[in-house]
C-alpha cells in the first residue's frame, strides 16, 4: 500500500512501579540508540477500588497493577524529549471529555515546539464512570464533543487572530501563539472502535489508532475506514494505522484463543509479520503490563529482542545490507 512506512515504536516506562526518572531516561535513551522511531506514554486518570465500569481485558473486571502508579503523560514526554534527539513523541492516549481543547492546545503547542516537532497526538473518548466523575466530565454526548474538541484544536493552531463558537467550546476572538512546529499541526490519531468514532477518524483526523484487536478485525475496520474517508473525499491513502501491541512474552506458545501479540517469541514474530501484511503504517510496542516490564534490566533485553524481530519483519533489507559488510 502506497505510503507504508512500517516503523517500530516503543513506549516509555510511564506506569508501575518502574516508573521514574531514571527509568525513562534509560529506555528512552536507549530506545533511540538501537534504532526505535519513535517512543509513547499513557494516560490514565485513577485505579478504582471498586470500579462501576469493568475492564474488558482482565477477568475479574479490574485494571492491571501497573495503573496504580501512573505519571503524567505530557510532562512525561517533556522528560524523555530532553534526552533524546530525533524520536517521535506520542501519546495513547488523552481522554477527550477530560481536557479543555485550548489549554490542551497550548501545552501540546508547548511539548511540539521544545522537541523541536517531534510530537504525535494520541485522543480517545474514555471508558470509565469513575474518571468521568473525578474529571467532572459528562459521559452523554460523547462522539458530539470530540468532533468539536478536535475542530478547536485545530482552530487555536490555525492562524491568528482565532475564533470558535460550538455547543459545548467557545473562543472569543483572540491571538493564540505560539503555534506548532508541524503545519499544519502536529498530527492527530484517534483510538476508535465504534462505528461513529472510526468515521471521525476517517473524516477528521489523520489516522486510526487500535490496540488489543484481532487480526481480522483490524483489517475490516481498516478497510470501513478508508472507505468512510473516499466517501467524505479524502484519500485514504493519507490515513495512518498506528498499531499499539500489548506485548506478553511467555516460555511456551500459547493456544489459538490467545491476544494478538501474546505469547512466545516466535508468535510475537507471527503477529508482526500479520500487523505487516494488513498494510498499517506503524507498530509499536508495550511491555508495562508483561513480566518483563517490572525490572529495567529485563525491560531493556526484551526492547532489544523485539527491535532484532522488527528488523527480521518489517526491514528484511537491513539484515542483507548487514550480511553484505
Amino acid at each position: 500500500m502506497k505510503g507504508v512506512k512500517h516503523a517500530h515504536w516503543y513506549r516509555v516506562p510511564s506506569i508501575g512501579e518502574i516508573a521514574g526518572p531514571e527509568a525513562i531516561r534509560q529506555v528512552s535513551e536507549r530506545a533511540e540508540s538501537i534504532g526505535y522511531d519513535s517512543l509513547w506514554v499513557i494516560d490514565r486518570l485513577l485505579f478504582p477500588v471498586e470500579p462501576r465500569t469493568l475492564y474488558w481485558a482482565e477477568l475479574d473486571g479490574h485494571l492491571p497493577d501497573a495503573y496504580r502508579r501512573t505519571f503524567a503523560p505530557l510532562e512525561t514526554l517533556a522528560f524523555a524529549a530532553a534526552h533524546t534527539q530525533h524520536a517521535k513523541l506520542g501519546v495513547s492516549v488523552l481522554n477527550i471529555p477530560f481536557y479543555n481543547p485550548v489549554m490542551l492546545a497550548r501545552s501540546l503547542t508547548t511539548l511540539d515546539i521544545l522537541s523541536n516537532g517531534r510530537l504525535q497526538v494520541g485522543l480517545g473518548q474514555g471508558w470509565s464512570e469513575d474518571e468521568f466523575e473525578a474529571a467532572g466530565a459528562s459521559m452523554k454526548e460523547r462522539g458530539k464533543r470530540a468532533d468539536e474538541f478536535i475542530r478547536v484544536l485545530k482552530t487555536v493552531w490555525g492562524a491568528d487572530p482565532v475564533e470558535f463558537h460550538g455547543d459545548f467550546y467557545s473562543v472569543p476572538r483572540s491571538i493564540i501563539g505560539a503555534k506548532p512546529v508541524q503545519k499544519p499541526h502536529p498530527p492527530i490519531y484517534l483510538a476508535a472502535f465504534e462505528p461513529a468514532a472510526l468515521r471521525r477518524v476517517a473524516t477528521s483526523t489523520d489516522g486510526w489508532n487500535p490496540a488489543a484487536l484481532p487480526a481480522g478485525v483490524m483489517r475490516q475496520m481498516t478497510g470501513a475506514m478508508r472507505s468512510m474517508a473516499t466517501a467524505a473525499g479524502r484519500d485514504p491513502e493519507e490515513l495512518n494505522v498506528v498499531v499499539r501491541a500489548n506485548v506478553r512474552i511467555t516460555p511456551l506458545p500459547l493456544g489459538e484463543d490467545r491476544m494478538i501479540f501474546t505469547g512466545s517469541l516466535g508468535q510475537i514474530h507471527s503477529d508482526i509479520e500479520t500487523v505487516r501484511d494488513l498494510g498499517v503504517s506503524e507498530l509499536f510496542f508495550d511491555l508495562n503490563f508483561s513480566v518483563d516490564g517490572r525490572k529495567i534490566d529485563t525491560l531493556l533485553s526484551r526492547m532489544g529482542q523485539l527491535r532484532e524481530i522488527a528488523d527480521e519483519v518489517l526491514h528484511p533489507e537491513k539484515l542483507v545490507a548487514l550480511a553484505a559488510d
